[in-house]
């Protein structure tokens, strides 16, 4: 996961940064949170995908080198948007990896889905600190990823909640003593719906997270539990564990994020405020800690912790990420690129909730399990995953049926129960 762990006792200097995907959900709160904090850190670059605007604003009130759009065309915008302040304007995808390479302390690799992977590995090769955000950078190109963190001498600071959870609560080392780890799921917008009724969901509804605050697709991945697959899949790569020593727990309060069982029976866990600005202020200041305006949990207003075992019928992507897993080789590139198509699919309305997971199996089951010993593996791969999911969408695709319409054969499943703690 790391190499050269500093120690928390040295020094607090300026930090300079780099934000590769500063835009984004996880980007304009990192952006806050070095707002809420200037003397600590020095801004490098900032990267974002199409947003000249935002992205210059933010440029300026950062006080950046260099800020970088990833499409060409918005590279006039953003050069207008600049002119006048002393700040670099680039664009393109060389760009993007050029920025990435930068010598800066800490690097935020929040670019999503495979557009990241070159980027991500320009920063990890650079061997410093990299938060890591980008989910696909270890599913779709992990080996690639982890030896070059290996060469590198690079540190891997793991930004999702989740994972956080897990490398503070294996804060003592004790990495040999562990059982099995514990990723909790929100369970999302249809925790407690049927297969009847997630048949008729339209985009609006699998948008309306019940807690977390986050960017299209890793909401959509969240209604469908994909996105707790792809952690299985990431957490594997991160601390060295099978998918055996992997379990999965849905926890609507979203208070604990992950815990670590130990074989002398102990359980850590790590709780706070569903707040991504807390992992990312984490990961920021890493091995020291920061300040933020996180709200405080306050468990007796909570009452209540409730925990259950997902739902693998209704949930199937939850198991089709196991299965690519343990298959091994390029299956989760193909996971992870088919799972992009189809979730892009559903929020155009082609096809319905359901046909997300069943797009994803259909390529899996065609694909299998081919290498993906190099970055240009991965990306041949991914884009071979890409075209399948697209060929293969027509085949099966519906359009949601109208709310009034119940969907014919398909019988209602109940949600588990809940145990309360």
């Amino acid at each position: 996961m790391s190499s050269g762990h500093p120690s928390s006792t040295q020094p607090e200097t300026v930090r300079s940064v780099t934000i590769l995907g500063s835009t984004g959900s996880v980007g304009t709160q990192t952006i806050e949170l070095l707002a809420a904090d200037p003397t600590r850190f020095r801004v490098c670059a900032l990267v974002a995908g199409r947003n000249a605007a935002l992205l210059a604003k933010q440029a300026v009130a950062l006080r950046a080198e260099i800020a970088v759009v990833a499409e060409a065309s918005a590279y006039g915008a953003l050069r207008d948007a600049l002119a006048g302040t002393g700040i670099e304007a680039a664009a393109g995808a060389e760009a993007v990896v050029s920025a990435a390479a930068l010598d800066a302390d800490w690097t935020m690799a929040a670019i999503t889905g495979a557009a990241g992977l070159a980027a991500t590995l320009a920063a990890i090769r650079r061997g410093r600190f990299v938060g890591l955000a980008n989910k696909e950078a270890l599913v779709c190109a992990g080996d690639v990823m982890l030896h070059a963190v290996r060469a590198a001498g690079a540190t891997l600071l793991p930004v999702d909640s989740e994972h956080n959870a897990i490398f503070q609560s294996l804060a003592d080392g004790n990495h040999g003593a562990v059982e099995k780890i514990v990723l909790t799921a929100s369970g999302g917008p249809f925790r407690t719906a049927s297969r009847e009724q997630m048949a008729r969901a339209t985009p609006e509804m699998a948008l309306r997270h019940p807690v977390w605050s986050m960017g299209a697709k890793i909401s959509i991945d969240s209604a469908t539990m994909m996105n707790k697959g792809l952690e299985v899949i990431e957490a594997a790569r991160l601390f060295n564990l099978n998918e055996a020593a992997i379990e999965v727990l849905v926890h609507p309060q979203s208070v604990i994020h992950g815990m670590v069982h130990y074989h002398d029976g102990s359980v850590l866990a790590q709780l706070g405020s569903p707040d991504m600005r807390i992992p990312i202020a984490h990961t920021l200041a890493w091995p020291q800690r920061m300040a933020t305006v996180s709200p405080r949990l306050d468990l007796a207003a909570v009452a209540r912790l409730e925990f259950e075992a997902p739902d693998l019928i209704r949930f199937p992507a939850l198991r089709l990420a196991r299965e690519a897993l343990q298959a091994g080789g390029g299956a989760p590139t193909i996971l992870s690129a088919a799972n992009e198509i189809a979730v892009e699919a559903f929020l155009q309305g082609r096809i319905g909730f359901l046909d997300i997971a069943e797009t994803v199996g259909r390529v899996l089951q065609k694909l299998g399990t081919p290498k993906a010993d190099t970055l240009d593996d991965v990306i041949a791969l991914d884009a071979s995953a890409r075209r399948t999911a697209h060929d293969l969408m027509p085949a099966h695709a519906r359009p949601v049926p109208p709310a009034n319409v119940p969907p014919a054969n398909v019988p209602p499943i109940q949600p588990p129960p809940v145990h309360a703690v």
